[in-house]
């Protein structure tokens, strides 16, 4: 049973170790979810290893484009028209980032969407680790309605002044991450701390119309905390499926490949050089399936749990990525 989690205290000698030296926690606003969004805005409360703000920052930043849905963030054309690129903020943003662990809400997208700003300025995030503090609130128990920030403020009695304004969505999740930092100190939770290997390819296509997208939790076009993504047409895979990828061999052309949460290499990239390989990149997840790829097997997502139900073999992004420097080829005939 945990402490409560709002008085747990503890002598200085019983820090964890093994936890982080220091946290960033960010929040970003943007012009909407797909990977073609921009970001508009930034903010980063630096804290130290035991959770004590050092310091914060915000910026706003021109998206080059609309500025999505304005009656969400308030950030409209004009206000943005005077403010700096990315690049130009690039570098203060890596100082606040810098040796430390990357903290948000749903961790997942604002991390994909600083990486994906990083590469197209043709530099690298500075991010190692990350935390979602949904899951540290699930590791905790925190007996939450759902996994809004609203929720979690709540329950820790932070005041929100200005929702889905970044430098007051990053106080107040700094001012909730703080005590359930403290919690799970004093109990010897183990963090839910994510690699983060940084985005180093990019391309950019057309922004996606997004006629027909259903509202999410945060009011924008699909779901905040699943993303959403434009379906892409692919030429059909010339080869015939061979069958199930089996361990320790190799894949072969025609391999029907499936791939499930977040992965280092934007999934645009890596399915096409899947597809360059002769893959076949399947959608969905069926008895069919050769390979699922993902990096969080324990998910629960649709396609691992039918992974699991059909047998189907499970690698993560980085050995699919060595398996791809080794394709064999189809079978003649």
């Amino acid at each position: 049973m945990l402490e409560d989690l709002t008085t747990a205290a503890f002598s200085p000698t019983s820090w964890p170790a093994a936890y982080p030296k220091g946290y960033a926690v960010v929040d970003v606003e943007t012009t909407g979810l797909a990977r073609d969004d921009r970001i508009i805005s930034a903010a980063v409360y630096r804290l130290d290893a035991r959770g004590e703000v050092e310091d914060h920052w915000y910026t706003t930043v021109n998206p080059e484009r609309d500025p999505g849905p304005v009656w969400i963030h308030g950030l409209t054309s004009e206000a943005l028209e005077g403010a700096p690129l990315f690049p130009d903020i690039a570098e203060e943003f890596t100082a606040r980032l810098q040796g430390r662990v990357l903290v948000a809400h749903n961790a997942v997208f604002d991390w994909q969407m600083i990486a994906r700003e990083y590469a197209r300025a043709k530099c690298e995030a500075p991010v190692r680790q990350r935390l979602c503090t949904i899951a540290l609130s699930k590791e905790l128990g925190l007996p939450l309605p759902n996994h809004k920030l609203e929720s979690l403020a709540a329950h820790f009695g932070v005041v929100q002044r200005r929702a889905h304004h970044a430098l007051d969505d990053a106080r107040v999740l700094a001012e909730a991450f703080r005590p359930s930092l403290r919690a799970a100190a004093a109990n010897g939770v183990r963090l839910p701390l994510h690699e983060c290997r940084p985005l180093t390819e990019w391309s950019d296509r057309p922004a996606t119309p997004r006629i027909g997208q259903q509202a999410g939790p945060r009011g924008y076009g699909g779901s905040r905390q699943t993303g959403w993504r434009p379906s892409r047409k692919r030429p059909a895979c010339p080869y015939p499926n061979p069958g199930r990828y089996e361990a320790g061999g190799r894949l072969k052309q025609g391999m029907r490949v499936a791939f499930s949460g977040d992965t280092s290499t934007e999934r645009e990239l890596l399915e096409d050089r899947a597809t360059e390989a002769g893959l076949h990149v399947a959608t969905s997840l069926s008895r069919l399936t050769s390979l699922l790829v993902t990096n969080d097997p324990d998910s629960g997502t649709s396609k691992v749990v039918k992974a699991r139900q059909f047998g189907t073999p499970i690698v993560d992004e980085a050995a699919f990525g060595q398996l791809l420097g080794d394709v064999e080829p189809a079978s003649e005939g």
